[in-house]
């Protein structure tokens, strides 16, 4: 009897040590992935994102006026919980989190005879999915090269292009060739935008 009741006294005091450990442990790395934000109203720059899911990387894409900079490499990524959210629905959830790295290109470095290659970071900025604080559900921030918090671009500077041309939502599906076909399986593209067919079915 003895035994038993030192077990259980055991069992009670494991529970309570490791119970809020393994709280804690979850609310932690959820909260690595979802949007942080300053008093101010500043997006955090979160310090793990290269550990989220990748999703492609773009060469000298440009949506505006034909540009004269040199060519940069642009990789997005995506919160983990998102894209999964994403690959069941088709659809991105609220507090969805993309980062978009920007590398300049270059094609003289060690073996390279051909082609261009990632080089210098050159800035940094997030996409935010997040219904209780903007109007407009979306949001896009610039963190620089460096900066730990950025604020919110004007809407007429990402947004509105995002709101008219973007295939799922505000996101550029259409540049992302595995998530594109998430998207006509699931028929969430917007009928509003032109897509080239890709495969032969021409869906």
């Amino acid at each position: 009897m003895k035994k038993a009741y030192l077990a259980a006294l055991f069992l009670i005091a494991t529970a309570i040590v490791i119970g809020p450990a393994r709280h804690g442990f979850t609310e932690e790395a959820s909260g690595t992935t979802l949007p942080r934000y300053t008093d101010d109203g500043k997006l955090v720059r979160p310090n793990n994102y290269r550990g989220w899911i990748y999703i492609s990387s773009g060469l000298g894409m440009n949506y505006g006026p034909a540009a004269h900079d040199a060519p940069a490499f642009t990789n997005v990524f995506v919160a983990p919980p998102a894209y999964k959210h994403y690959l069941g629905t088709g659809q991105w959830p609220d507090k969805t989190m993309f980062v978009l790295e920007v590398y300049s290109a270059s094609s003289h470095g060690s073996i390279v005879k051909q082609g261009q290659f990632q080089d210098k970071l050159e800035a940094v900025e997030a996409e935010v999915k997040d219904e209780s604080r903007f109007p407009e559900k979306w949001a896009y921030f610039g963190f620089g090269l460096d900066g730990k918090t950025a604020s919110k671009f004007p809407q007429d500077r990402c947004w509105s292009c995002h709101d008219q041309n973007a295939a799922v939502e505000n996101s550029f599906v259409q540049f992302y060739p595995t998530l594109l076909q998430i998207a006509r399986a699931k028929k969430t593209l917007k009928p509003s935008v032109h897509l080239v067919a890709s495969d032969p079915s021409g869906q």
